[in-house]
């Protein structure tokens, strides 16, 4: 059994904690956050997440798991904190600094420092090691120091930590080492262990990859919906060749990774990432291309004062995580033209803006704007909906409603990616 103190209660920070504390160790979990804190000693939590409120109230209950404000001494220090964008698209990296720097005074030789937050590459050897030197610590020596990132879906967050395989980067084989034989307590995949460097960049290039597949069907899109034919159509076909894996189209990407991640390379590497700035670039001009489309189509309606119910605020369907989800864009640009009525079964509040029950959405509008593939609204009947609305409009950024059954009911239908 080791101490652990986990920086960071969130997303995982959370359930990182809870599983190593149900594994038999005595785990401090820290977060800035009072309320975060208070919620979670409570035996409560203060995100959603499937199973997560069962194991992180078995992690309080047994006395292995406590949340604090402050960071107290352990043997091994796992930093879980956010590494947002800055405005001008640069890693911000304020988080791991004061991380790191509240962790120093309590550190003693042979303690283990692992770094769980994406992050750009050389984060470890050229941010944080230089900073535990001047401490006065031999790094890889005295203290042990190593990128462990998180390769997880949100909405199965567990289940991933569990099964999927992992990345080990130690500042040393010996740190790489020591944190292989901690996370083979709670992980029953593959472990890889590497360097710090090497692990930080095949984190952000997982992302990346993704990101730029992204944008390649959100262009075929466009070219579909300019030849009138369907996009998705075109993706099922060409995904029968066995080397071909094309992604779908959507209203833009969202959640803290592929939407992020890539802008580290692009600010770091200007000169080296052409392509990883354009895909980029490309994906964050969809929540514009879908205003202006709900726009197009209500012109050619014909109507006057429209308004526009909007489904789904989260970035992805089923959960309630809203980080640099398209949905805000989406919100932003419309609620300048129409009466805009947004309603989301999993967000609850935190998104700045009002949100509106089923009925309050739906009462005669003219346009219903699917953005998020939340199972729920697959149950929604479409005759019933179609009788509250003033006009029967569908917009489905996803392709994801029962189109057939909406066309039956009367709606007009539009879908991203094909051609009206």
């Amino acid at each position: 059994m080791k101490t652990l103190c986990v920086l960071g209660l969130g997303y995982i920070g959370l359930p990182t904690a809870s599983l190593f504390a149900t594994h038999g160790h005595r785990v401090t979990g820290v977060d800035v956050n009072r309320k975060v804190v208070d919620i979670i000693n409570a035996g409560q939590i203060h995100i959603e997440e499937p199973g997560l409120f069962t194991l992180a109230q078995a992690a309080v209950g047994s006395g292995n798991l406590r949340a604090s404000t402050t960071p107290e001494t352990a043997d091994v220090y796992i930093i879980c904190v956010p590494t947002p964008l800055t405005d001008e698209n640069y890693c911000d990296l304020s988080y791991v600094e004061d991380a790191t720097h509240s962790i120093i005074p309590l550190l003693k030789k042979g303690d283990l420092i692992i770094l769980e937050s994406t992050s750009p590459p050389g984060t470890c050897r050229d941010f944080i090691a230089p900073r535990l030197k001047e401490a006065g610590w031999k790094v890889g020596t005295d203290i042990h120091l190593a990128h462990c990132p998180e390769r997880v879906l949100p909405g199965q967050i567990l289940r991933e930590l569990i099964q999927n395989a992992r990345i080990i980067g130690g500042i040393t084989p010996e740190s790489a080492r020591m944190t292989k034989e901690l996370y083979d307590g709670i992980v029953e995949g593959p472990v890889y262990l590497t360097d710090c460097t090497t692990a930080e960049l095949a984190k952000i290039m997982e992302n990346t990859y993704r990101d730029v597949n992204i944008a390649l069907s959100n262009e075929l899109g466009a070219i579909c919906e300019a030849i009138d034919i369907s996009a998705w159509d075109v993706i099922e076909l060409a995904n029968k060749h066995p080397r071909v894996n094309l992604h779908l189209p959507g209203p833009g990407v969202g959640g803290h990774c592929i939407s992020v991640d890539p802008w580290f390379l692009v600010s770091a590497f200007p000169g080296e990432t052409t392509l990883i700035n354009m895909a980029r670039t490309i994906n964050d001009t969809q929540p514009e291309m879908v205003s202006e489309r709900v726009i197009d189509i209500l012109r050619e309606a014909k109507i006057d004062d429209p308004c526009v119910a909007l489904f789904g605020v989260s970035y992805k369907g089923n959960v309630d995580d809203t980080r640099e989800s398209p949905a805000f864009g989406i919100i932003e640009k419309l609620s300048k033209r129409v009466d805009l009525r947004i309603f989301d079964p999993h967000v609850k509040n935190g998104t700045g803006f009002e949100l509106s029950n089923l009925e309050e959405a739906i009462s005669n509008a003219d346009l219903l704007l699917l953005v998020t593939d939340h199972s729920d609204f697959k149950y929604l009947a479409p005759e019933e909906l179609g009788k509250k609305m003033r006009n029967r409009i569908l917009f489905d950024t996803r392709n994801f409603l029962d189109l057939a059954r909406y066309r039956e009911a009367g709606f007009e239908v539009h879908v991203k990616g094909v051609g009206d």
